[in-house]
């Protein structure tokens, strides 16, 4: 048991009906459970409830265990001295108030169906499976997940935004700025990303926009940013390169990043050579991304500003001085989609967010509902158990539940959580009440 179990057990009232009676055997009626408190003081406010013929407006404390009251220190906080009932899992001390006087303590253990309580701690103990509730997906309804999904798409988003508004306040409030921030690290995915984050760091836009008529210039910046210059090449262009990156490192005084570019277990086209060499193509052709994003009227427009290919050498190469077969290393649509999905979308929301603009926000949830959904471990572990996925919005959704709810066991907080606990004391309750039971969609 653990308070917050209490505290959703108490708030969605799941536990038998009465009578009720406090530990000291004083009839109580519970008219009100309160409004839980997410702030200092106890976890309930102005709840009613009926001791005797007396009633009571005040607050609620929950603890596990009636003693946790003294191991909190609350018999000297003031706060805590308006608690009208104290509601505790087991009763192991008899609390007073600053008058001496007893505080009312209802014992909640005999009450909780232990159907309740077993799926809880089946949903916490389980190792085995990213997602522990998944025997009982089949029972919840589409029209919930179609709730559940939008709800959670807009969460992500605010959550997206605090990062997209923190980059904000370190560029000085310079929206271009954040966006080269973004795009780089985007391009440098998940393993890559602070590397190509800390080379847009080092690189400001203005410098790279000095450059910008001159590939080579650029793609030595990137490249020699990225330690990945260093090596005694043979070949002609990565000796070009380096020649180039030497002079414009001493001309602009730029510092050395110590962290290295992996490609061990990477595809070949996601290799960081290849990916900075499409960044350098990205940068000739416009630095204005912001701007672009803001005037953009449809996804398209949005595709086509990322669509490049790297220079002609890597017609031919992955890696320098690793020649390969011809291909053409044009920026994949999966990788555009990509960029869509976790740059540009969450830029605009914040900046609708940031400027109050309900038309910036609405683009932006209106765009990642046109792009398909993504394609990864997690997508395909609710595919797995019949949850499908019709747009990347809902794509979105799904990481959303697994990385904040189900990786770090928030099922109390989650709609679907709740659902699978609250269906354990409607069965005991259908029970009790002489009904059959038939098992419906939650």
């Amino acid at each position: 048991m653990n308070e917050r179990l209490l505290q959703f057990i108490w708030q969605g009232r799941y536990f038998s009906p009465g009578p009720f009676y406090t530990t000291y055997n004083e009839p109580l009626e519970i008219l009100d459970t309160g409004l839980l408190n997410a702030n200092q003081g106890p976890d309930f406010k102005t709840a009613k409830i009926k001791l005797g013929q007396t009633l009571w407006i005040g607050n609620i404390e929950i603890h596990v265990k009636a003693s946790d009251w003294y191991k909190h220190h609350h018999q000297s906080d003031p706060n805590f001295q308006s608690v009208i009932l104290h509601v505790v899992w087991e009763e192991d001390s008899t609390i007073l108030d600053l008058n001496g006087n007893r505080i009312p303590c209802f014992c909640l253990e005999p009450w909780v169906p232990k159907m309740m309580l077993n799926r809880f701690r089946q949903l916490m103990e389980d190792q085995l499976y990213l997602i522990p509730c998944n025997a009982y997906l089949k029972d919840i309804n589409t029209l919930h997940w179609t709730f559940l999904k939008e709800r959670l798409l807009v969460e992500r988003l605010q959550f997206k935004t605090a990062k997209v508004l923190s980059y904000y306040q370190q560029s000085k409030h310079d929206w271009e700025t954040v966006c080269w921030w973004m795009i780089a690290h985007n391009f440098g995915l998940t393993v890559n990303a602070l590397l190509f984050e800390a080379i847009a760091k080092n690189l400001s836009l203005n410098m790279l926009k000095r450059h910008s008529n001159q590939l080579l210039h650029l793609e030595a910046l990137l490249m020699g940013q990225a330690n990945l210059l260093e090596a005694d090449f043979e070949e002609a262009y990565p000796i070009m390169l380096k020649k180039e990156y030497k002079f414009l490192q001493k001309k602009y005084g730029l510092p050395k990043i110590n962290i290295q570019p992996a490609f061990l277990r990477m595809r070949p086209v996601a290799f960081p050579s290849l990916r900075l060499s499409q960044l350098a193509m990205l940068l000739q052709q416009s630095s204005n991304f912001f701007s672009c994003f803001k005037e953009a009227t449809s996804i398209q427009e949005m595709k086509n500003i990322f669509h490049v290919k790297a220079n002609d050498y890597w017609l031919y190469h992955y890696r320098f001085d690793h020649p390969t077969v011809y291909s053409e290393k044009l920026l994949g649509q999966q990788m555009v989609n990509n960029i869509l999905i976790n740059t540009v979308i969450p830029l605009l929301f914040a900046y609708g967010h940031l400027i109050n603009d309900p038309f910036m926000k609405e683009k932006a949830l209106s765009w990642i509902e046109q792009l398909p959904p993504e394609r990864n471990h997690l997508i395909q572990q609710w595919s797995k158990y019949g949850i499908s996925c019709r747009n990347a919005g809902e794509s979105q959704a799904l990481i959303e539940l697994t990385q904040y709810y189900c990786i770090k066991k928030n099922c109390l907080d989650c709609t679907i959580g709740s659902k699978i606990l609250r269906k354990g004391i409607e069965a005991k309750s259908s029970v009790e009440s002489g009904t059959s039971i038939a098992i419906t969609a939650l």
